[in-house]
């Protein structure tokens, strides 16, 4: 940047300031304006001061201003007499919007420079894969977008958006499990939802008997920790052929047998699933991959991790555990926002949960986070005293549902081929 266009950007930044001396009530009109936007260190200071306080509902002004630098032994950084000039250097402030639009246009265009240069230098760095690399860029490019502020309308403003809204029809993803679908409507685009259960239930084969029925609207992309590739494909083709797990495991089949998987095969291939068998994966990751998806296909159906808790979860030394686990769950629902489609993440239940006969939201490993942003909580579990001689009976408790409800449902877990199907209730 020019050094004219240095002096007319801090020229622009001091109306914005003297403007919030004027009239604090400014700092409402110009919220969308972040103190990183300001070119000047200066300048990005002052404003941090106006805004806290603003938020402590304190005068806004030279004096108060001046005081916090006093108390905090700053008066170093900004005198009296600069604090009175920016005062003085705006005779209205009538433009203070359109100047702090400027401010931030111009912020932008810095930041995307200078992310232009951090994208150079990563090149240059050592990573192990390619996603990896992806990943840092796009958290680069992330920063690049303005924190937006939500922007309050009236209902008279947004009638047409919501007979536009009314008009279109609902779009509901089938899961393929009729009873469920019927009371929920399959799975809501922008859900987060978690499944959990108790060792033995079938939670992977649930998971993935669901990724064959959501896969029949849209794009799946699951990210399997524990199985390889081959392993998932493995439990898909014995839920879809009922060939037993144990025969295809084992490589144990038949000519006859060994046709059928191919014509199975050949069936879930035309189905767009994508699968990715890397352990330890980070949100960010996901994040970077659902984009190029979504870029590629228009949409994507679901989302699924299985499972949360062996993610790779960064954790900063004033975090608890159950903090870092809060980040990945508050980004995992976001992301299902932004890609209107559903998150679907399996969990581990606490040790706890052994000692009770039916689970409950607090058996949730890291249980508060997991709680507050999921809109649906699942729990599979078996009840002893409910049998049946074709397999083994479970039970889906739905023990959360925003906008549904919570329900209960019978479940016959057929392990052997990997496949469950509805009981009618008794």
């Amino acid at each position: 940047m020019n050094l004219v266009g240095t002096e007319q950007d801090l020229t622009v930044e001091k109306s914005v300031l003297g403007a919030v001396f004027i009239d604090p009530n400014v700092l409402d009109e110009i919220s969308f304006l972040e103190d990183r936007d300001f070119l000047s260190k200066k300048h990005q200071q002052i404003f941090n001061v106006m805004k806290w306080l603003d938020k402590k509902d304190k005068p806004v002004d030279v004096v108060t201003v001046a005081e916090l630098y006093v108390q905090h032994n700053k008066l170093g950084d900004v005198s009296i007499s600069y604090l009175t000039d920016l005062e003085e250097s705006c005779p209205t402030t009538a433009n203070v919007v359109h100047h702090a639009n400027i401010i931030r246009s111009k912020a932008i265009r810095r930041r995307g420079a200078t992310i232009g240069q951090q994208i150079t230098d990563l090149s240059r760095d050592d990573f192990e894969t390619d996603e990896d690399y992806f990943s840092a860029v796009d958290s680069l490019i992330t920063n690049l977008r303005p924190d937006e502020q939500g922007k309050m309308r009236s209902l008279a403003e947004s009638r047409h958006d919501y007979f536009s809204h009314l008009l279109e029809v609902a779009e509901f993803v089938p899961t393929g499990f009729k009873h469920f679908d019927v009371w929920a409507k399959g799975l809501w685009k922008g859900w987060l939802f978690v499944s959990a259960g108790r060792p033995s239930v079938g939670k992977t084969a649930m998971l993935l008997q669901r990724v064959i029925g959501v896969a029949q609207s849209g794009p799946v992309l699951l990210w399997s920790q524990e199985m390889d590739e081959d392993q998932v494909k493995d439990r898909m083709i014995s839920n879809v052929t009922g060939i037993s797990y144990g025969k295809i495991k084992a490589k144990n089949l038949s000519v006859k047998e060994y046709g059928i998987i191919e014509a199975a095969y050949d069936q879930l291939e035309e189905l767009p699933i994508f699968i990715e068998d890397s352990a330890g994966i980070t949100i960010d990751e996901i994040r970077a991959t659902a984009r190029r998806y979504k870029r590629k296909y228009g949409k994507i159906a679901m989302i699924a991790v299985d499972y949360l808790q062996i993610m790779k979860i960064p954790q900063k030394k004033s975090e608890t555990r159950a903090q870092a686990v809060g980040n990945v769950t508050t980004a995992a629902k976001q992301l299902a926002r932004e890609m209107n489609c559903c998150f679907m993440m399996l969990s581990q239940m606490t040790r706890d949960s052994e000692n009770h006969r039916k689970p409950q939201l607090s058996h949730l490993k890291e249980s508060s986070s997991i709680e507050q942003d999921a809109d649906v909580v699942e729990f599979l579990w078996h009840d002893p005293e409910d049998t049946v001689s074709s397999g083994k009976v479970v039970q889906q408790f739905i023990a959360k549902g925003r906008d549904i409800g919570i329900n209960e449902f019978r479940l016959l877990f057929r392990g052997w081929k990997q496949q469950f199907m509805e009981l009618v209730k008794e």
